[in-house]
């Protein structure tokens, strides 16, 4: 593993345990149950196909220099498909999505992606 992509997994871990940890915190704050909504692993899908993407874009980042933003296009729309997969039937299943559910998803999704951009970009302007 490369310099670069151990300070991504360090980085992406971190920020996303401290966002976990205050999120928690807020809904123990609020009275609400904790581990409720598939929260845990919202947080442990968001955080793998990060680094999965990452990785992949780092692996292939001679080969498709030029379409590395398409590859993380895909990233994104992979998060998306995992959410229909994993999520929004449990989500629906009352009929709606609750704010609750929607945050214990969407939190680590944001999060993540904005990890994701910030390595990223401060890696492609490396490769200039």
């Amino acid at each position: 593993m490369k310099r670069i992509q151990i300070q991504f997994l360090q980085r992406l871990i971190l920020i996303s345990v401290i966002i976990f940890g205050v999120h928690i915190l807020v809904l123990d704050l609020l009275g609400f149950s904790l581990f409720e909504n598939k929260i845990i692993l919202a947080y442990v899908v968001n955080i793998g196909v990060a680094l999965l993407v990452f990785n992949v874009l780092y692996f292939f980042r001679e080969k498709f220099k030029k379409q590395l933003g398409f590859l993380f296009l895909f990233g994104s729309v992979l998060k998306f498909a995992l959410f229909f997969i994993l999520f929004n039937g449990a989500y629906r299943a009352d009929g709606e999505v609750s704010g609750f559910e929607f945050s214990a998803f969407f939190i680590p999704y944001a999060i993540t992606l904005i990890v994701e951009v910030y390595s990223l970009a401060k890696w492609l302007n490396k490769l200039e």
